[in-house]
């Protein structure tokens, strides 16, 4: 039986939960230091996860009102139906080329690509879903079940998304995920396109990979989106020039994903925070 299933679900039992799964994960005790995972874990036993504009980016429908307001409507994914119950669902005529998530919570989606049959169970399984549930991430706890509809990106190809990991207002650390289905690796680069010989979660993938057209606008993007906030991820989706915003991260892997080498922990943390 998992800790967090006999744990109260307040702030001591948040915590005690969080405290047990860094320790569990990274093989040592949460710290002071401006490590990432350590600033992560003290972000998400503090107060100030549950700031209502935290919250309020981590519903897919309200983090697009922020981003409209800082940048600019242009560079949100548009919008085709927010359903707010299983029987706005069922009588809404999803286009046959489109993509269907879930608002309150992380890491869940349907593609359609050719008007295949809708798999109504999951997506009423999302309803019944709270992410706090699960994860003691507290800045989910009061977001509503909800379902949005978007169209496919780019014509519907593969879209890579780019993690900008920022450190007061400024963009310091990309992620690139690849093959996320089959040998899911990674790459990390600095703000200037200089490739990192380490990753973190999964392993690093070593192939060649170009220099974004978009990169001065991507990171132009992430350092605005995130000056009002401390410590945050801000991915955005890129082809060619153009440049949409795919979510506004609050804590990165719950603060769970190792470093490898675990040592360049510190190396990634001083480009992040120095």
């Amino acid at each position: 039986m998992s800790i967090k299933s006999f744990l109260p679900r307040t702030r001591w039992g948040d915590h005690v939960v969080h405290f047990v799964k860094f320790v569990k994960a990274h093989h040592r005790l949460p710290s002071k230091r401006m490590l990432i995972n350590d600033a992560l874990y003290r972000l998400k036993v503090s107060a100030e996860i549950e700031d209502p504009l935290r919250v309020l980016v981590s519903d897919k429908e309200y983090v697009k009102l922020y981003v409209a307001a800082k940048v600019g409507d242009v560079y949100n994914v548009p919008t085709l139906a927010v359903l707010r119950s299983m029987q706005e669902v069922r009588t809404y005529a999803f286009p046959e080329v489109c993509c269907i998530k879930p608002t309150h919570l992380s890491g869940k989606v349907l593609l359609r690509h050719r008007g295949e049959p809708l798999d109504f169970a999951e997506i009423a399984h999302w309803f019944s879903l709270n992410r706090y549930h699960a994860t003691r991430e507290r800045n989910y706890r009061t977001l509503q079940p909800k379902v949005i509809v978007e169209p496919l990106l780019f014509g519907g190809s593969a879209v890579l998304d780019y993690k900008f990991f920022c450190y007061r207002g400024k963009a310091r650390l990309i992620q690139i995920d690849f093959d996320r289905a089959n040998g899911h690796t990674r790459k990390y680069f600095d703000r200037n396109w200089s490739e990192q010989d380490y990753s973190m979660g999964y392993p690093r993938n070593k192939a060649l990979f170009e220099k974004p057209l978009a990169l001065e606008k991507m990171t132009r993007l992430a350092d605005t989106l995130s000056e009002d906030f401390g410590f945050i991820r801000v991915d955005l989706y890129a082809e060619g020039d153009t440049v949409l915003v795919g979510e506004i991260t609050n804590c990165h892997g719950n603060a769970h994903k190792r470093f490898i080498p675990v040592s360049a922990e510190a190396i990634a943390s001083r480009l992040l925070f120095d």
